[in-house]
Formats: structure tokens, sequence, C-alpha cells
């Protein structure tokens, strides 16, 4: 059982001194530091040390946002924790403490609360979106031809024009020519 550290700071003009001192006298027989803004996701030090971690180990922090700037950060490093079968500790929040039961149940209802909120989350958007879609709002791409564009195309195909030159006289490509297919009246008499 080794027990690692992790210290950040967001900026160079910031020390890690005193989160390296307080992870030393949490007994922590190898810091990883690093200066870089939590809110990125590729922090090196942090990937060298979540790889480093083995069954049984512990990773200690001095406060949660030195290793995370969100919830949903810190459920997904969490897990990777878990997944290597170690612990983890923060200094400043006793509760976030997955070596007892306490702070794996803490952090098990922190984890269901995230969930919940994304499912809300998930609820408002597609709700407004309904709403969106009941006003009139499009979704997706705007067409890359108008109506009339599409008229012209139709009976320039009609006439044996190649498709490669409509989309050249309409500045698209020869598949957006090639999915309107013949004209829209004999689309229709393939449908009836």
């Amino acid at each position: 059982m080794t027990i690692y550290g992790y210290a950040r700071v967001s900026t160079d003009g910031q020390s890690l001194a005193s989160q390296d001192a307080q992870l030393h006298a949490a007994d922590c027989a190898k810091v990883y530091s690093e200066k870089i803004s939590g809110a990125r996701s590729d922090r090196p030090e942090l990937a060298k040390l979540l790889k480093r971690l083995g069954q049984g180990d512990v990773l200690v922090v001095t406060r949660l946002d030195r290793l995370a700037r969100s919830t949903r950060d810190l459920l997904n490093i969490l897990d990777m924790v878990a997944k290597a079968g170690a612990g983890f500790k923060s200094l400043a929040e006793t509760w976030a403490d997955t070596t007892t039961a306490h702070g794996r149940l803490m952090l098990t209802i922190l984890g269901g609360l995230a969930e919940f909120e994304r499912e809300l989350i998930l609820a408002r958007t597609s709700d407004g979106r309904s709403r969106a879609m009941a006003r009139g709002v499009k979704f997706g791409r705007p067409a890359a031809l108008t109506a009339h564009q599409r008229q012209e195309a139709y009976q320039r195909l009609a006439e044996g024009h190649s498709q490669a030159d409509i989309a050249r006289s309409f500045n698209v490509s020869q598949a957006t020519i090639s999915r309107l297919g013949g004209s829209p009246f004999d689309r229709a008499g393939a449908q009836a």
C-alpha cells in the first residue's frame, strides 16, 4: 500500500509549497504536482498518478478543488481510482474519504445527486427542443439549395446535364445534387 499525493495550482505565479508540505505531513510517499488549470482535462501528472495507482494504494489531495473543477469531473476521477483498487482522501473535506464506510456513503450520495442533476438537464433540454419545434424552429444544417435552386437543378437533371456540372454552378458538392434524385414530379410519381 502506497500513499500518493496530488498537488495543483492554476498559474505559474502560485506556489505548490503549502500543498506539498501538507501532503508529506499526511505520509505521502510521493507527491505528483503540476501548475495547470483544473479545467483542462489533459493534466499529465494526474494521468501519471492515476496509471500508477494499484490495489490498496491511496490518492490524497489537500482539497477537492485541487483534483476536479466539477462534480462530474470528480466522480469520473474517483471512478478511475476505484477501478485501480485504490482509495481516495481529501484532507480538508474529511467526508471525502473512500477508505472509510462513511466516506464511501457520502460519495455514493454525491454520485446519485450528480446523476439526478444530469437527468434533469436532459429532461429540460428535451422539453426546450420540443417547444422550439412546436414554434417552427428548424434544427440541423440549413439547406444548401433554396427551393428555387432545387427546382432548377431538377429541371437541368431532366435535361441530361451532369450532376458535377450542376453542382459546380450552384457551388455545392456533387453529393448534394445526387441526393436530389430525379425531378420532384418523378419522385412523387414513384411514391404513388
